[in-house]
């Protein structure tokens, strides 16, 4: 039973091995191979030898004898270096002898070559196989079925396929564990900021307090962490000199310490006066009732029925 990956912690996510069919080889590690000079071009009786040294290797090697078919194919690539199909049954006695790493060498030679040599994808598909690496065999053993199909290329991809289709089923699956666990991470870093800003918003504001404004810039702050907290914001536009306004003040700050849950702002039109005639303030006292910054609705005068009545239907007790 052969395995395929590395176990390895991916923050939450221990990859498992896939568990595969086949035995696989340890990697050859022998020096690489005498390999033919493919800039010479063989002259026609260099190409007859390397023929005759071809027909010993194939002998020797129906024989049985690994080393002496690869002396002798050796010998034939070294007097005719540009032909293929020299090194693709040099890689087929490689094979043979377990040598997968050695194989491959000379199907990769075939192929540069011969870009189209179908026994150089076949050795080099199975020499991969060997390896264990699944994908790659099959990906040279399916161009080498398209150039020339035989039935050993049918067997090895039957052993092959079963593997290659585990390995991808194993890649989606922890795919799609990281891309779970990246929106959790996701989710949890939006909870985080959420939670930081609802904590710096709540610091800023006095639930059941009177809020006194005393400049534009944290007027605006006072807003915004409103906004984050979707608390209603009630502005009281008041002046020293407004008589009705010294009668709602009391009833202003009733009203914050028995509905919690609301911001009650105070302004004073003639210390921000820029503020009031932005919000259209044109008497006071006038309370506006706001949600994410745009007001909804207000109350202009000393109505304390009528602010109780508007609270009672925009905000809970």
């Amino acid at each position: 039973m052969a395995k395929a990956g590395e176990s390895s912690f991916i923050d939450e996510i221990m990859e498992s091995d896939v568990e595969l069919e086949g035995e696989v080889v340890e990697p050859d590690n022998d020096l690489p191979q005498k390999m033919g000079d493919p800039s010479v071009e063989a002259s026609e009786e260099n190409r007859d030898k390397a023929q005759l040294y071809k027909k010993k290797g194939v002998d020797a090697l129906s024989e049985g004898k690994l080393n002496e078919a690869i002396e002798h194919l050796t010998e034939a690539i070294l007097l005719n270096p540009t032909s293929a199909i020299l090194y693709a049954t040099r890689a087929g006695v490689f094979m043979k002898m377990k040598k997968p790493n050695a194989a491959i060498r000379d199907a990769d030679a075939a192929l540069q070559i011969n870009p189209d040599s179908a026994k150089g994808y076949k050795s080099r598909g199975m020499a991969k196989a060997m390896l264990g690496k699944w994908e790659d065999a099959a990906h040279d053993l399916h161009v080498a079925a398209k150039l020339d199909f035989d039935e050993e290329i049918s067997a090895e991809l039957k052993k092959v396929e079963p593997n290659v289709h585990k390995i991808e089923e194993h890649k989606k699956k922890y795919e799609r564990l990281r891309k779970e666990r990246d929106m959790k991470k996701a989710d949890a870093e939006r909870k985080r900021k959420h939670a930081e800003e609802v904590s710096a918003a709540s610091a800023v504001l006095k639930e059941g307090d009177v809020i006194t404004i005393h400049s534009s810039n944290e007027f605006e702050a006072k807003l915004k962490a409103a906004s984050s907290l979707s608390r209603l914001v009630i502005l009281y536009f008041t002046a020293t000199w407004c008589g009705p306004c010294r009668f709602m003040g009391p009833v202003y700050k009733s009203l914050a310490e028995k509905h919690r849950n609301i911001v009650f702002l105070k302004v004073d039109i003639d210390e921000l006066g820029n503020v009031a005639h932005r919000w259209n303030v044109t008497s006071v006292p006038t309370f506006s009732f706001v949600i994410n910054g745009k007001e909804i609705d207000k109350v202009v005068g000393a109505d304390k029925t009528g602010l109780e009545r508007k609270l009672a239907q925009y905000g809970s007790p």
